[in-house]
């Protein structure tokens, strides 16, 4: 890729802006058939698409005003946004994603932007690090890999300890901590064409 590739302007001008499905209040660019997403260097950019873990937490919150209201957010692992800006829209007094793709975090602007809400600067990988300086944690899809599961579930019992609420979304992937989570909700959720249950759940420490 050229160093002088707009990513941006790529994602504005390729990646067609849709309602969320399950989500409709939020609308996201979301990769097509043409959206030629090679051209950024990966074949399947996860940012791009919808993730049932994300749809559920997304649809939570807006559901669940009282549970973001007013504190400080961090959507970690954001890929597109969708959950941090679910959030913000739901009355957040703050909210940051925490991301490690350059081209995700410019879609996390872009769609920011498209919803009219306000993010914080969306910060790296912070996992192998301390508790952030946050009230709740939103943690969507992160559970994928049994590696990263494991990462991330000790970085989430370090957030618990020191004081900070988490909820998870997930389709009940393999790896998922299950004997660390309380079921809130379950929804129905149109990740593909195949729509499929995913749920949202609390997260406490083993």
């Amino acid at each position: 890729m050229s160093p002088n590739f707009d990513v941006t302007a790529f994602i504005r001008e390729h990646l067609p802006v849709v309602p969320v499905p399950g989500v409709p209040e939020l609308r996201l660019h979301k990769a097509g058939p043409a959206s030629g997403v090679g051209r950024l260097g990966e074949a399947a950019p996860y940012w791009a698409y919808w993730w049932g873990g994300g749809l559920a937490l997304a649809r939570y919150v807006l559901d669940h005003p009282a549970q973001v209201a007013g504190r400080r957010v961090l959507d970690l692992g954001a890929g597109s946004g969708l959950v941090g800006i679910a959030a913000a829209r739901a009355g957040a007094a703050e909210v940051t994603t925490s991301e490690i793709d350059s081209h995700a975090r410019a879609a996390i602007a872009l769609n920011a932007a498209l919803n009219q809400v306000t993010l914080a600067e969306s910060i790296g990988d912070i996992t192998g690090g301390p508790a952030p300086d946050a009230d709740l944690l939103l943690v969507g899809d992160v559970f994928y890999a049994p590696e990263v599961a494991r990462r991330v579930t000790a970085f989430l019992d370090r957030c618990v300890a020191a004081g900070t609420t988490v909820l998870v979304g997930d389709p009940w992937r393999s790896p998922l901590p299950v004997e660390r989570l309380r079921l809130l909700a379950r929804y129905d959720v149109a990740e593909t064409r195949v729509t499929k249950p995913a749920g949202v759940f609390a997260y406490r420490a083993g």
